[in-house]
């Protein structure tokens, strides 16, 4: 028998007892992996990271930079840690991944390595960092490195979800996160990824500067981005007793950038960090830290003033000659400044330097480093010289601070500027200021300055760049206080009261600029219909206060509509207003609701001039192809279709918009969306009962990188000058002949008598959106700017003591370098350091006048070098490594010429010295690099072109075959071509021309026409190298090494030539040798003179009658002389001789050129004429030994039938051609058939007649046309084909043209 196991009973007290050690039993089975720190422990681990840069293709080359060392976290108290960081390892790499290595960067390294050894204390509980503090002489590029490396602490851990998102801090800023968690049970690890989504983040960390002025389109963004960053982390979180333990953490980010769309190609940036715990020990000595301040928590802290330009490198403290150290610091940077400032205006003296733009971009930044004091000193030092002058103040407004406007501050009250000095250098300050409260703050001053209103157009210049710095300010912040705005209000409220017209305008615009909310209750009362009164007040005011909506339309686009719509249905408003309001109603991108309300309002509508234009804008709109327009274009498209048959039929003679844009087209069968760029341009004219137009605007626009750019905006207004000539003019409503213009000029140059009270003209320009030019031309100007010119004025006069020292044999020049544009944009990445994304763009113009006197050096007549930079990498005022997009462009004239005009005799002569060296006329040169630069070694950087100059790869394209047939083709290797490549080569040798192929993926291509008689060749010359895979990515289409040029060179063996001569003569009187050259046109034009034209395509052969008296020798209209000189040997050259011949019956003009000399036997005989009776016209030309060698004809003639479509025929027929022309025919011949199938055209073989080509356009609706193509052999149609333009009036008249 068993026993039975008798369990004592246990009280209450003794089961709360079990029950307590059981719990904690499981409580210690239980792995806990929130991440913790033991402030007794010390911990050690390794770091490596890693940032590379280039387009990861083979073969190409890349920057890299490589971070190594040893770090220990130790325990403080419960929640500060001191970093220690050692074994600071730093190497760097430039060239070819698989080709070269990374090499040390002994100086970079030591650097590091000093500021590292300095006490980093932190912050840290449950996985989150709260703050970091260190010595005052780390430097902040060096803080943010160790918030890359402590970053691997910043995680949060559940294991309660195996997918979690949260919104949470770190490097990037306050973004989205979202994690997966995987636990190894047995080994007590848990498997943390983190995502990042570093593109919408509530606080980004990221910077943007100068981009304010090009908002975003968030249509064009749908489609693709120019810039994708992805941040992924991989933690390993061991659990122990204390709590998880991080034993590695790997994070991995890449940012891909295009100008245009990522996926059609791409510049991308990786880092990569590793860390990984070596061994955790009992901490023994405890660290003395000494002063340390607080630097932030995680977030990466970019420097508002961003100090380090990407695309150079120098010491910001150091002198360029080290021969003659100055005293102190400030002497020190004064010193390099001036002799930059000095160096740059000697090698651009009466020329340009094109290699200084790398060194304007120092003296910026070194400028920009500057002390107020710094700028005054130097001030003192070049304002006695005008070039030194003139530099300093080009530049110093690139100080985008407060500095700036102090210093302008001063200059403004002390008078020491001119008006137009302080104008340019205010322009450009303002609208690159740094949009900050204090810099706001202090430019409202310049509204009081007395100086600044001593000058109209230096006042207006004030007013509206300070409106486009309120507009800038407001973008960055929201909601932006009225203070801001509040001059300006006050300055349009105070012009109301006073009735001042030119007052109010002026206010209007720059409220216009500004766009502030706020101020639409005070542009209500310059509105008719909104306030009392208003509707007296000048058309050119209310239509200021109409336009002053155009930016305010995207910040609150529900008032403007509201305000818009209201001005555009009321019917007694002048037609400017309304035509006006339609113009911003539609910028406010209305819905298809209100597009239908604009049609309703159309139908009814009595006025044509409103009714035209808003018409034209729908049309235009309705044709958009650009992404902003892309909702609207429908609802546009419907509204047109209503419209159409009581609309469609007005003509030009009414108020128009012309729109044309260009994004959804194939450019070397790339589509739009690879390439997310485009451009659109509208012409905005307005009229009122005047062939005159009230107001004609111009408007460009840039679609690119999501973007919209409004780089360019004129406007003319003309109703004064329409006034004034319609009470001496009665026809001008109707039409205007030759006698009408001759009556416009009597009227207009009798200046003295001009009204003086109101502007006959306002000229106004727009950049990037803001207006920033506004000048009346009135009766007063017009009489100032004659009087400058007069010898009357003296001294007085700046433009009258130039001419002055021309004519006294002085020479005179004028350099203006400018930095268009500077675009960066910075964001962090997990190691701590600074992506950025910049452009720059800048330009040095000069204009160089001699008279007499030599100069030494010559000049080499540079009118304009432009410099574009892109950058692309690691930016820090450490080091660089990145790549970089450089190209320039250089335009230069030759100028060396004297001028002879004899008004009396219509004589006029003009001697030209040729070129005895080789002129650049215009050039381009641009390639891509990988550069590596670093302040310890600044002189020591590398750069290396991406394509290294010896390419292995065999994936490259001959740029003569960069039209493939389908995007979608296998690329071709370039042996394939090389026996076509071989043929041109042989067919372009008798033409001065080659095109060889030097390497893979090289074109090399040069072209001469050489003129002996002048001693002067003009030559072309093209270089292009190309990357990998074109086909699938557009962007290599536009990278890679690109030169051309443009230029003049002296032919080798030919006759030295003194100077080259033109001779104009106009007049009536006969040149020698006339009748000769007249009986050689009647000989040559025989066979076409009595000819007689009928309709239609199959009878264009016959021509014109002639009823012309060839006996007679009809006077000359012009006489061109064009020889070369050496003398004692007679002049050579050419001379033409125009003739204008008309009749009753029709009009013919002729040109006869003909070769100077004994032997010379060459002519070019040209003829064309109208048959007025039956509207047709025609053209021949024929040329060689006495016209009889070559010849081409074209033809035009009208329609005959009324019944058909209104068409367009137009045929060339040729006979013997130039070897050259034949072979850049058969070239364009071989292209034809893929061409015309890229753009949707059908073909089909057919027996065409040879040596004719011929083209049939024929008007389908009022917006598209039929096209049919013949050449010999081949016929292509196409059918539907939209207009570009509105087919206005076609439908009443049948036209045919024939050539």
């Amino acid at each position: 028998m068993m026993s039975k196991l008798l369990i004592p009973p246990l009280d209450f007290t003794m089961w709360q007892l079990y029950l307590c050690l059981l719990v904690g039993l499981a409580a210690s089975e239980t792995a806990n992996y929130e991440p913790f720190l033991n402030s007794k422990k010390t911990y050690e681990y390794k770091y490596e990271g890693l940032v590379r840069v280039g387009r990861e293709l083979p073969d190409l080359v890349e920057s890299a930079l490589k971070l190594r060392c040893t770090f220990k976290i130790i325990g403080e108290s419960t929640q500060t840690f001191v970093l220690q960081i050692s074994n600071v390892d730093v190497e760097d790499f430039n060239g070819i991944p698989g080709k070269s290595a990374f090499s040390p960067s002994q100086k970079l390294t030591k650097r590091l390595s000093a500021e590292f050894s300095q006490p980093i204390v932190f912050e840290f509980s449950k996985g989150q960092i709260t703050d970091i503090r260190t010595a005052p002489g780390v430097s902040n590029a060096v803080v943010n490195i160790v918030r890359g490396i402590l970053g691997f602490l910043q995680v949060t851990v559940k294991t309660t979800q195996s997918f979690y998102e949260l919104v949470e801090l770190g490097i990037h800023g306050v973004c989205q996160s979202s994690y997966t968690v995987e636990e190894d049970s047995n080994a007590k690890e848990l498997i943390v990824t983190q995502m990042v989504d570093i593109s919408n983040c509530q606080q980004p960390a990221a910077l943007y500067r100068g981009m304010a002025l090009a908002p975003e389109d968030k249509l064009s963004k749908q489609r693709g981005e120019s810039v994708v960053s992805t941040v992924k982390h991989t933690y390993t979180v061991k659990s122990t007793a204390d709590g998880g333990l991080i034993t590695k953490a790997f994070a991995q980010e890449r940012q891909y950038f295009s100008p245009f769309n990522v996926k059609g190609g791409n510049s991308r940036m990786l880092a990569l960090r590793d860390i990984e715990l070596l061994k955790v020990s009992d901490t023994t000595d405890k660290i003395v830290t000494g002063q340390v301040q607080s630097r932030g928590n995680l977030i990466y802290k970019t420097e508002k003033d961003l100090k380090p330009i990407p695309v150079v490198m120098i010491y910001l403290n150091e002198p360029v000659p080290k021969a003659t150290p100055p005293r102190s610091l400030i002497n020190i940077q004064m010193y390099t400044i001036l002799d930059l400032i000095k160096r740059l205006a000697q090698d651009n003296i009466y020329h340009m330097d094109s290699a200084s733009s790398t060194d304007i971009l120092k003296l910026i930044q070194l400028l920009r480093v500057a002390t107020l004091d710094n700028l005054e000193q130097l001030w003192k030092q070049v304002s006695v010289n005008d070039e030194h002058r003139r530099w300093f103040l080009d530049l110093v407004v690139e100080v985008t601070d407060e500095r700036i406007l102090k210093f302008l501050e001063t200059r403004f009250k002390a008078g020491d500027i001119t008006a137009n000095e302080a104008g340019q250098a205010l322009i450009v300050a303002f609208n690159h200021l740094s949009a900050e409260p204090v810099s706001v703050a202090l430019a409202q001053e310049f509204l009081t300055i007395p100086f600044g209103k001593s000058q109209p157009l230096l006042w207006n210049t004030v007013v509206l760049a300070y409106g486009s710095l309120v507009y800038r300010y407001c973008v960055y912040t929201d909601p932006c206080p009225i203070t801001v705005v509040q001059p300006l209000l006050d300055m349009a409220t105070s012009a109301l009261s006073k009735t001042s017209e030119e007052g109010m305008v002026l206010a209007l615009k720059a409220l216009g600029n500004a766009a502030h909310p706020s101020s639409i209750k005070t542009l209500l009362k310059f509105l008719p219909g909104y306030t009392a009164g208003a509707e007296k007040l000048p058309t050119r005011v209310q239509g200021a206060a109409v336009q002053a909506f155009r930016l305010l339309a995207s910040r609150d686009p529900h008032s403007v509509q509201d305000i818009v719509l209201n001005l555009f249905v009321q019917r007694t408003l002048p037609a400017e207003i309304r035509m006006l309001a339609c113009i911003v109603l539609l910028e406010t991108k209305p819905s298809i609701a209100l597009i239908s309300v604009i049609s309703e309002v159309l139908l009814e509508e009595a006025d044509l001039q409103v009714a035209s234009f808003s018409y034209s804008l729908l049309k235009g709109i309705a044709k958009s192809r650009t992404p902003d327009n892309q909702h609207l274009s429908t609802a546009c498209n419907i509204a047109v279709k209503i419209l159409t048959p009581k609309l469609g039929h007005l003509s030009y003679r009414y108020s128009r918009n012309m729109h044309f844009d260009w994004f959804h087209v194939m450019l070397f069968l790339v589509s739009s969306d690879d390439l997310l760029f485009g451009t659109s341009a509208d012409i905005y004219m307005l009229q009122n009962e005047s062939l005159i137009p009230t107001k004609l605007m111009l408007k460009g626009k840039i679609h690119f990188i999501g973007r919209i750019l409004q780089f360019l905006e004129l406007g003319v207004r003309a109703d004064g000058l329409r006034e004034l000539l319609a009470g001496k003019i009665p026809q001008l409503k109707k039409d205007l002949g030759i006698t009408d213009f001759a009556t416009i000029i009597k009227i207009l140059s009798d200046w003295q008598n001009l009204p003086k009270d109101r502007p006959l003209l306002t000229a106004c320009v727009r950049l990037f959106g803001q207006e920033a030019f506004l000048m009346d031309v009135s009766g007063d100007s017009i009489q100032s700017i004659i009087k400058s010119f007069s010898p009357s004025a003296g001294k007085e006069s700046k433009v009258w003591e130039k001419i002055q020292d021309v004519q006294k044999g002085t020479s005179w020049h004028w350099t203006k370098p400018h930095l268009v544009y500077e675009a960066r944009f910075v964001q962090p990445t997990c190691l701590g350091l600074p992506v950025e994304i910049s452009k720059y763009f800048s330009m040095v113009n000069a204009v160089t006048l001699k008279a007499k006197a030599e100069i030494n050096p010559p000049p080499k007549e540079h009118l304009v070098t432009k410099d574009h930079f892109v950058f692309h990498g690691i930016n820090t005022d450490l080091f660089q490594c990145g790549v970089e997009l450089k190209s320039k462009m250089v335009i230069a004239l030759p100028w060396a010429f004297d001028l002879k005009l004899n008004m009396k005799e219509q004589k006029h002569e003009m001697n030209l010295t040729p070129s005895k060296t080789v002129t650049e006329l215009f050039s381009v040169n641009s390639n891509v690099f990988a550069v590596l630069r670093n302040i310890e070694d600044p002189t020591s950087f590398k750069i290396t072109p991406m394509m290294p100059e010896k390419e292995d790869s065999q994936q490259g394209l001959p740029l003569a075959r960069i039209l493939p047939t389908s995007r979608d083709d296998q690329v071709q290797q370039p042996s394939q071509y090389k026996n076509e490549l071989e043929m041109f080569d042989k067919s372009c040798k008798l033409n001065s021309c080659f095109l060889r192929q030097a390497e893979d993926s090289e074109v090399k291509f040069r072209q001469c026409a050489v003129a002996k008689i002048y001693g002067t060749a003009v030559c072309i010359e093209a270089e292009a190298k190309r990357a990998h895979y074109l086909h699938e990515y557009p962007l290599y289409y536009f990278l890679g090494r690109t030169r051309f040029s443009y230029q003049l060179e002296p032919v080798k063996g030919a006759k030295p030539i003194e100077k080259i001569q033109i001779q104009v003569t106009a007049g009536k009187k006969h040149p020698p040798g006339v009748s000769e050259l007249m009986n050689l046109s009647n000989r040559v034009f025989k066979d076409i003179r009595n000819e007689v034209t009928s309709c239609g395509e199959n009878n264009l052969s016959n021509s014109f009658p002639a009823s012309q008296n060839l006996d007679a020798i009809p006077e000359p209209v012009v006489t061109v002389k064009a020889l070369g000189l050496s003398p004692p040997a007679k002049p050579l050259g050419y001379e033409g001789i125009a003739f204008y011949l008309p009749t009753a019956q029709r009009d013919d003009i002729e040109m006869i050129v003909s070769e100077v000399g004994e032997e010379a036997n060459w002519k070019m005989c040209a003829n064309a004429n109208v048959d007025k009776s039956h509207s047709s016209a025609k053209a021949h030309l024929r040329w060689g030994a006495e016209c009889q060698t070559y010849d081409v004809s074209m033809r035009v003639s009208a329609a005959c039938q009324p019944e058909s479509k209104p068409s367009i025929y137009s045929k060339i027929n040729w006979g013997a051609l130039p070897s050259v022309c034949t072979t850049i025919g058969q070239r364009i011949q071989e292209y034809v058939p893929g061409i015309s199938y890229i753009m949707g055209f059908y073909q089909k073989y057919e027996k065409n007649p040879e040596r004719q080509a011929a083209v049939t356009v024929a008007a389908s609706s009022p917006e598209t046309f039929d096209m049919r193509v013949k050449i010999p052999e081949r016929t292509f149609y196409k059918k539907a084909i939209p207009s570009p333009v509105d087919l206005v009036g076609f439908e009443a008249v049948n036209f045919t043209m024939s050539a």
